[in-house]
């Protein structure tokens, strides 16, 4: 979740929506995101809204945010209203979740659940780091029905986390792992970031070893992108360190799809294999979801909207009874069709041809000439050399 906010146009103060975004609700699969903005230390590369304890300043609290969720929770169902909307998917991001205690996390998820009920077979997914949660955690957080976990891994090679700000022992990667299966998860995952600067062929092939000798059941890996106003971009520009290489990029990439693909781990999203996050599938497809806390962005029937960014000020619209939301803005079907493009174009299921407009299905004649894709019935997929060009098929196709 990035830090920067957009303008938008303004938001009723109950948080009420369009009513055109509501007739269909119930046909689409409908998910729950909620972001937890604490971190124990800040990243170096990364620009999510979050905070450490010492930015956090008055008027919030991590003591106090979990009440904060559930009473956003509690919004929800007014804004929604009364429709029958079992949650498919349940993710807590941030951050990092697993810096609260388990009880709060689970009643945040039990908010959800009373509220509008869990589906059968409900994939509920919370972030940590390896060194955020005890075996005690784990077993807690089972127990209240988290059924998957995702750690925050990046990479299993001492000199390039300390050049990430990451502070785990990349040694305690295995135990946590066994101790999440041990605890009854059904899914781990663990999150990769190659491209790191000083970070050699030779150390991402270390971390993918390290990775896949845990034999987790999902992996996502991703290029290393130096985003403006983080601590990485000053030194970049600083000339510190340099800035990732693009085909340094692609060569970790290609060997990422070999080792992961070798181990029966298969793409089905450009970063990310195995068996598939059904939450992130969701964002990818169109669903909706609401999002939770502060800087949480949202998606209903076409409206999408975010919450106000700082802890303090949505601790204040919540005490208040407002809604947290600081914007919105109501899409129009070009602009839903454009990003359909975006996201689906990278699955590998593929895009519907019906989705492109008339220039767009001329496109699709030379980028499988040209390689980067296949025809597969009344889809479009992309080759792994279409992966590595992506963002090049996206521009030919819109």
């Amino acid at each position: 979740m990035p830090s920067a906010l957009p303008a938008g146009e303004s938001a009723p103060e109950d948080g009420s929506l369009p009513s055109a975004s509501l007739e269909h609700l119930a046909e689409r699969s409908f998910s729950f995101y909620v972001h937890v903005p604490y971190c124990s230390v800040r990243c170096g590369y990364c620009d999510f809204n979050t905070y450490t304890a010492a930015e956090l300043g008055p008027g919030a609290s991590r003591a106090t945010y979990a009440a904060q969720a559930v009473e956003e929770v509690r919004l929800a169902r007014r804004v929604l209203g009364q429709r029958d909307l079992p949650v498919e998917t349940v993710f807590l991001g941030g951050g990092t979740p697993t810096l609260l205690p388990p009880a709060d996390l689970a009643s945040v998820l039990t908010a959800i659940d009373t509220e509008f009920g869990l589906a059968p077979g409900a994939e509920v997914t919370t972030e940590s780091n390896p060194d955020s949660v005890t075996r005690a955690d784990l077993d807690a957080l089972r127990a209240a029905g988290f059924t998957r976990i995702s750690f925050g891994v990046q990479s299993a090679v001492g000199h390039v986390l300390r050049v990430l700000d990451r502070t785990h022992d990349p040694e305690r990667v295995p135990r946590v792992v066994q101790d999440a299966r041990a605890a009854g998860f059904e899914q781990v995952s663990l999150d990769l970031i190659y491209g790191t600067p000083g970070e050699s062929l030779a150390d991402w092939e270390v971390s993918l070893a390290a990775a896949l000798a845990c034999e987790p059941d999902h992996v996502s890996a991703y290029a290393l992108i130096v985003e403006d106003g983080t601590a990485l971009a000053r030194q970049v520009r600083r000339g510190i360190v340099p800035m990732p290489d693009d085909d340094d990029l692609a060569d970790k990439y290609l060997v990422a799809d070999e080792r992961l693909g070798a181990a029966g781990l298969g793409w089905y999203e450009v970063s990310n294999w195995g068996a598939p996050c059904r939450h992130n599938l969701a964002y990818w497809r169109g669903g909706d979801w609401w999002g939770v806390g502060p800087g949480a962005h949202s998606h209903v029937g076409g409206t999408r909207w975010w919450n106000v960014k700082h802890p303090t000020a949505y601790a204040a619209r919540i005490a208040s009874g407002a809604s947290p939301v600081h914007a919105r803005e109501v899409l129009d079907d070009q602009t839903r069709r454009v990003e359909r493009v975006l996201l689906e174009v990278r699955l590998r299921d593929g895009l519907p041809l019906a989705v492109l407009d008339a220039e767009g299905r001329d496109a699709v004649g030379r980028i499988v000439d040209d390689g980067l894709a296949v025809l597969d019935g009344e889809r479009m997929v992309l080759t792994l050399r279409g992966r590595l060009l992506a963002d090049a098929v996206v521009r030919d196709l819109l």
